[in-house]
C-alpha cells in the first residue's frame, strides 16, 4: 500500500526538498503540500493523508494548535520536522505530548543539504508513523517550556553497526549480586507518550532508571524537563558520572551513547561518543549490553514501542546474564517493532501491557 503524505511547512525550500525525498522513496506518495495549517485543512477536505509531516512554527496557525485539532477530530499520524532552536525543541515536545508520533530535527541553517543527506531517516520516520496504532497514542496536556541544552543536528548513517562498535559483549552469566537494583528502558516511536505514562505513575522510592529514547540532541533536554515537572520522581537528562539512585530516572542525551557502569555496589552512567549502533545514537543495544556487563541479575530490562530492532539483541544479553526482562505487548504499542524482535529472540521473560509496566518496575 502506498503511503499518502501531506507536507505542511511555510518554507518553500523545505517543501521542495521533502517532495523530492519522498517521491524517490518506494511506497510513499506526496499527496499534497501546504504552507500553513489553514491551507492544509482546506486541502484535506478533498483528500485525507495517511501521514502529515508538520513544522511547528508557521503563520496564521502554529503546528501544535493544528495537531490538537487533528487529535480531537480525526487522529492522524504526524511527524514533526522542527528546526533545532530552543523554542523549536520545546514546541516539538509539546507536539509529541499532544499526539505526534515522531520528531525529526532540522538545523536553522543549511536545511536543504541536511534534508537531502538525511532522506533515509525522513523516509523511515514516515513509514513508522504510517504503521502507528493511533488508538494507543496517549495525548497529554502540554507543559510550559523551559530552557535546555545546546546541540547539533541528528545525522544518520546508512551503515548498521552492532554494540561491538562501542563496548565488548558480556563474557557470561554474571555471578555478582548487590542490594542495589536498577531498571533500563529502551524505546522509540510512540515512546515519548509511553514513558510519560510510566514515569508519572512511579512512586518516589522506585528503583533508579536509565532510559534511551530515540531522539535528537536538544530535544532530550526539553523532554526530560517536561517529565520532571509532571512526575514525583526526579527525571533529568543524564550527565557523565550521574548516579543511578532510587527515585531518579536518567534520559540519555541525544547524539550520545549512555552506558551503565558499576563502582563497588553502586551504579552510574557514562556518556560517550561513538558511531551509531543499530543506526541510532543513543542506542538501546548499547545501554542494555552495558547493563548486562555491569549489572546482570541486578537489572530489569524493558523494551517498549518503536520501529526496528534496536535493543532486541541487548535485551537477550541481559536475559542471558540473569536479568529480569520485559517486552511491551503488541496491543498497547504504538509501533510493535522493537518488542516484537526481542520476543522473537527469546529475550523477554514477560510480555506486559503499558498499564502493567509501572507496577512491574516498582516491584523490582
Amino acid at each position: 500500500m502506498t503511503i499518502k503524505v501531506m507536507l505542511v511547512d511555510d518554507s518553500a525550500v523545505v517543501r521542495q526538498v521533502l517532495t523530492a525525498v519522498f517521491t524517490q522513496a518506494t511506497g510513499i506518495e506526496v499527496a499534497d503540500v501546504a504552507h500553513d495549517p489553514i491551507m492544509a485543512m482546506e486541502k484535506m477536505k478533498a483528500r485525507w493523508p495517511d501521514v502529515i509531516v508538520l513544522d511547528v512554527e508557521m503563520p496564521r496557525m502554529d503546528g501544535i494548535t493544528f495537531l490538537k485539532q487533528l487529535m480531537s477530530t480525526r487522529p492522524t499520524p504526524v511527524v514533526i520536522c522542527s528546526s533545532l532552536t530552543q523554542k523549536g525543541s520545546d514546541m516539538a515536545m509539546s507536539a509529541l505530548a499532544a499526539g505526534a508520533v515522531e520528531v525529526i530535527a532540522k538545523p536553522t541553517g543549511g536545511v536543504k543539504a541536511f534534508l537531502e543527506a538525511n532522506g533515509n531517516a525522513l523516509v523511515q520516520a514516515v513509514k513508522a508513523a504510517a504503521s502507528a496504532r493511533m488508538g494507543n497514542v496517549r495525548v497529554a496536556p502540554a507543559a510550559a517550556p523551559q530552557a535546555g541544552a545546546s546541540g547539533k543536528p541528528l545525522l544518520v548513517t546508512p551503515s548498521k553497526l552492532s554494540a561491538d562498535a562501542v563496548l565488548d559483549a558480556p563474557t557470561g552469566r554474571e555471578m555478582f549480586s548487590t542490594t542495589e537494583r536498577i531498571v533500563v528502558i529502551g524505546t522509540s516511536t510512540g515512546g515519548t507518550q509511553a514513558l510519560e505514562h510510566i514515569l508519572t505513575r512511579l512512586p518516589r522510592g522506585c528503583p533508579g532508571i536509565a532510559i534511551v529514547q530515540h531522539m535528537p540532541e536538544r530535544f532530550t533536554s526539553s523532554f526530560a524537563e517536561r517529565l520532571n515537572r509532571l512526575s514525583v520522581i526526579e527525571v533529568k537528562e543524564a550527565a557523565n558520572g550521574d548516579r543511578i539512585i532510587p527515585g531518579r530516572a536518567l534520559i540519555a542525551p541525544g547524539g550520545k551513547h549512555m552506558m551503565i557502569k558499576r563502582s563497588g555496589a553502586f551504579y552510574h552512567v557514562d556518556i560517550v561518543d561513538g558511531p551509531p549502533v543499530s543506526r541510532h545514537k543513543p542506542s538501546v543495544d548499547v545501554l542494555f549490553r552495558s547493563a548486562a556487563k555491569f549489572a546482570g541479575r541486578n537489572a530489569l530490562g524493558v523494551i517498549m514501542t518503536g520501529m526496528g530492532d534496536d535493543g532486541a539483541k541487548g535485551l537477550k544479553e541481559l536475559h542471558d546474564t540473569g536479568a529480569h526482562t520485559i517486552a511491551q505487548d503488541e496491543q498497547s504499542c504504538v509501533v510493535f517493532g522493537m518488542p516484537k524482535e526481542a520476543i522473537k529472540l527469546g529475550a523477554a521473560r514477560d510480555v506486559l501491557s503499558l498499564d502493567a509496566l509501572p507496577g512491574a518496575i516498582s516491584k523490582h
